[in-house]
């Protein structure tokens, strides 16, 4: 009996565990898209304004979102409180802007701009049809208070976003 158990210790620090780490890996693609169908430009009808609105000489710029899964996602739009790009500027900009259900591939998908919620900048739209939407966002920039804007190139950034509910 004193064999076996001496053995068994002398062999207990040689039997070891083994374990393996397993991956298990997988990729999700969304599905909800985000294109821009129209760049925006900004018009200059006053010295001290810069709008977007085709009465200003602007082009609005028109956003469009393709949801293969129903009530999956939120759209979020948020239009510009600043310029990505300008000439330096020594007083306040002033923003306005707005974002609008502009056309939809779908009949039932009407309600979303009745539905929609309107936060600062940022406008939400439920997106619970299938199918493809398209959004407009008016932008205007006012420049101090009867200032001109300075000579040169300005950018501002719609920013487009789905939102997985």
């Amino acid at each position: 009996m004193k064999k076996v158990l001496i053995a068994s210790l002398i062999l207990a620090p040689h039997i070891s565990a083994y374990a393996e780490d397993t991956p298990i890996v997988g990729n999700v693609q969304t599905r909800c898209l985000i294109t821009t169908d129209t760049n925006g430009v900004y018009g200059n009808p006053l010295p001290s304004k810069l709008s977007t609105a085709a009465a200003d000489g602007g082009v609005v710029p028109v956003i469009r979102y393709d949801v293969t899964l129903a009530d999956a996602y939120l759209a979020k739009v948020t239009t510009p409180t600043a310029f990505s790009s300008s000439p330096a500027l020594s007083d306040s900009v002033t923003w306005t802007g707005s974002t609008a259900v502009t056309k939809t591939s779908d009949a039932g998908m009407s309600g979303y701009e009745a539905a929609k919620v309107v936060y600062g900048p940022t406008t939400q739209f439920d997106l619970t049809i299938a199918g493809s939407t398209w959004f407009s966002s008016s932008s205007t920039a006012v420049y101090g208070v009867s200032k001109s804007f300075v000579g040169g190139s300005y950018t501002a950034i719609v920013l487009a976003e789905c939102i997985a509910k």
